[in-house]
């Protein structure tokens, strides 16, 4: 079930955090403003993503990743094994790191099926480090609509998102959860090599590297 919802959210998420229309945007301006771009996109397009991935990944690439900290979110996801691992292996996790979650992201944008993404109150100020902004999905089906909390921190000027929450559970500690386990019975260039190979394989089949 988590799994699905990793989906979901990874989705949302997605789709929220194209760029805006200003470098200086807030948080919950970015969530909010960014989504017409990417369901524009997705809907003029979604048959040639659909038969190019490449071209998927490299859209999700230029119009997504550069609002995450992806070397943060790695560090967390290590934990003590990042403070262990040399410079090459922490380089080696970071973009595998990344590629994996670019897949994941594009699998997700598939499978989008006009959920509405509802914008819940943001109660951030201006000299906040670090903020929430809370939305929702949606489901069609009439089920509870899923909560969705990304966490932002301020670059000063610019933010970075660096950790999702669905419905009370954040994605890096998930994914750390997952890792530690993994890391118990092998060394990190043993995890760093299964994500390649993840990576090196395309659709759902990357996604499931959670």
């Amino acid at each position: 079930m988590f799994h699905r919802k990793i989906a979901v959210g990874l989705l949302a998420l997605t789709l929220a955090l194209a760029p805006a229309a200003h470098a200086q945007a807030t948080p919950d301006e970015l969530v909010a403003n960014a989504t017409r771009e990417i369901l524009a996109l997705l809907k003029e397009k979604k048959a040639f993503y659909e038969a190019d991935r490449k071209n998927l990944y490299q859209m999700v690439d230029e119009k997504i990743l550069p609002y995450f900290d992806f070397r943060k979110m790695s560090q967390w996801v290590l934990g003590i094994h990042w403070r262990r691992a040399t410079d090459a292996q922490r380089d080696q996790f970071t973009e595998q790191f990344r590629q994996l979650l670019v897949r994941t992201y594009a699998t997700a944008l598939l499978k989008y099926n006009d959920q509405e993404i509802i914008m819940l109150p943001f109660t951030g100020k201006p000299d906040d480090k670090i903020v929430i902004v809370k939305t929702e999905v949606k489901q069609k089906s009439g089920e509870p609509n899923i909560a969705l909390y990304y966490t932002f921190y301020n670059l000063n000027p610019g933010w970075k998102a660096f950790d999702l929450t669905i419905e009370g559970v954040s994605l890096v500690a998930n994914y750390r959860k997952v890792y530690a386990s993994r890391l118990q019975k092998e060394d990190l260039d043993a995890l760093i090599k299964y994500l390649a190979e993840l990576n090196s394989k395309s659709g759902d089949a990357a996604s499931k590297g959670v």
